[in-house]
């Protein structure tokens, strides 16, 4: 009989996952059977289907957790009744579906909103040409969902009209930290404070950077334009430090370190002969000039790397301020210009970028950029459109930092100044 024919085959369906390609291909006697089925597949997401080289396939994207047992029904063409053969299958259900995303509890002390969004629209100047705008999301982590823990990353943007100064600030509080929270948005808060309050009206440092710009050789220039950067970029970092520390220190046994967090930010403005740039960074994540069109990718500082591995540095630490290593972690440049300024938090350097020295190839960076215009259509999570004044791309970019990574869970934070 054409049915122990089939039996015969011994056919098996391999296992699969929800909401994952599946595919399994497989031979029957066509020459034999007709009007042939599997039943119970569709139900399933699945499809049968007819290859070019006659095989058959069962494909699809499972859309059910659980052990199955699938028939295969034909006719034959001698004219038998209609045949079964009951087939085995199981999917198993996809990790991102196991994650849970709790809540975080709106009465615990420094409550933090768990996702959060911005854009800065800055208009076109006098000439009509149009500034770059800058956007930014924070996302919490899975592994913070999992549990209902709040996140622990903060950023600050700011622009002035007046004086056309950016200030863009992201800041990664230390998950071991209990208020790290708290830190993260002390941090961005008073380097943004400080900042805006020393560029609005500063006719003597705008002066320094022109003359450093006509005579970058010129050390007694550099020295004075690096003075005043000390005045306000460090000067920034150092009172977002001591900022923390009369936080720490209203509460009764609390100390700074539980406050822990890492800060990156930088100033901006365009000139007539380009872009200023100077900055400050402690800790991990990354902060990158990006130029598409020259090729070129600047980190602006090192990634911090801790006594063992998985740790870092952060602003809370109290030698950070004591040694002639902090003068290193300044940077400052004029650039003609440029694609975009990224500064991110490691819990999207990290997916992203995987090695420091992936952090340093001007190829990863492209590739970074195009994932971040492009998506991740297998996800369907959709790009970011980093235009002129389009709004929704800090909706766009917060719905980007959902992108699956196995294995990396933290807090995700970016901003970009474009």
């Amino acid at each position: 009989m054409i049915e122990n024919e089939v039996r015969a085959l011994g056919l098996r369906f391999p296992n699969g996952t929800v909401k994952k390609e599946y595919y399994a291909s497989f031979k029957l006697p066509i020459d034999k059977i007709s009007a042939i089925e599997i039943v119970g597949a569709e139900e399933l997401g699945l499809r049968l289907a007819i290859g070019d080289d006659g095989e058959f396939q069962l494909c699809g994207k499972p859309c059910r957790a659980g052990d199955f047992v699938l028939k295969l029904r034909y006719l034959t063409v001698a004219g038998e009744p209609a045949s079964e053969l009951s087939i085995p299958i199981a999917f198993n259900p996809n990790p991102r579906d196991l994650w849970k995303n709790i809540p975080t509890d709106k009465d615990i002390q420094y409550y933090k909103e768990d996702s959060e969004n911005a854009y800065l629209k800055v208009e076109a100047g006098a000439d009509g040409e149009p500034k770059k705008d800058v956007v930014a999301a924070s996302q919490r982590g899975r592994s913070h969902a999992q549990e209902g823990k709040a996140r622990d990353d903060h950023f600050s943007l700011y622009h002035c009209d007046e004086s056309d100064w950016y200030i863009i600030a992201v800041a990664d509080g230390a998950g071991s930290a209990k208020y790290s929270r708290k830190g993260s948005e002390v941090a961005c808060k008073t380097v943004i404070n400080h900042c805006k309050e020393l560029l609005l009206d500063n006719p003597d440092f705008e002066e320094a950077i022109r003359n450093f710009n006509a005579a970058p050789t010129d050390t007694g220039k550099r020295s004075i334009l690096t003075t005043m950067v000390h005045e306000i970029v460090l000067k920034g970092a150092k009172k977002a430090h001591d900022r923390i520390n009369e936080v720490a220190n209203r509460e009764e046994g609390v100390k700074p370190k539980d406050f822990a967090t890492t800060l990156m930010f930088a100033i901006c403005k365009k000139y007539d002969f380009g872009w200023f740039i100077a900055s400050f960074w402690v800790g991990d994540g990354a902060m990158c000039l990006f130029d598409a069109e020259n090729k070129t990718a600047k980190l602006l500082g090192t990634p911090d790397e801790g006594e063992f591995s998985g740790q870092t540095r952060f602003l809370t630490m109290p030698d950070i301020f004591r040694t002639a290593d902090v003068y290193n972690r300044l940077r400052m440049s004029i650039v003609p210009d440029f694609t975009a300024l990224f500064l991110m938090s490691d819990g999207v350097s990290d997916p992203m970028f995987e090695t420091d020295r992936n952090l340093n190839d001007y190829s990863k960076w492209e590739e970074f950029y195009n994932t971040l215009k492009g998506g991740f259509p297998d996800d369907g999570i959709g790009g970011v459109d980093l235009s002129d004044d389009n709004e929704e791309s800090k909706d766009q970019l917060l719905r980007w930092l959902d992108f699956w990574s196995p294995g990396n869970h933290d807090d995700r934070t970016i901003a970009i100044l474009y």
